[in-house]
């Protein structure tokens, strides 16, 4: 049985290299098959907003690449509830990340689940390996 793997994401996209770096770790180990899941949390919940415009500080904006982890069977992404009230922010606020269920005729199905922090606790309980970024 392969161990689960949570990374638990933390900081804003931009600003500092933990966003994407994280990402490209999540993109290397489900290539490889692993049971990968993602939480946001704090000034993570920023990773995954719509619209994000990076012209003004130079950096490639990368946040496309998160439609891409349906496609990599990346599909347990957990958005903590708090962090986006505390924020100002909705569901509605974030891109709209899906996957496709190959036992439901390739149904696609909704990647973001919004958890409480006390449910979000629960499942990196359950976890068998947490890297934090």
């Amino acid at each position: 049985m392969s161990k689960k793997f949570m990374y638990l994401n933390r900081k804003a996209p931009y600003g500092t290299v933990y966003a994407l770096e994280s990402l490209e770790v999540v993109l290397i180990g489900a290539a490889f098959e692993q049971d990968v899941s993602l939480a946001f949390i704090g000034d993570g919940v920023y990773q995954l907003t719509k619209g994000q415009n990076t012209d003004g500080i130079g950096m490639k904006n990368f946040s496309p690449t998160y439609s891409a982890l349906g496609d990599y069977d990346v599909n347990k992404i957990y958005v903590e509830k708090e962090s986006l009230e505390e924020r100002g922010l909705t569901l509605d606020d974030l891109q709209h990340l899906v996957w496709e269920d190959e036992d439901e005729d390739w149904a696609e199905k909704d990647s973001i689940r919004l958890v409480s922090r006390a449910e979000l606790a629960d499942v990196l309980d359950d976890q068998d390996v947490v890297l934090s970024f």
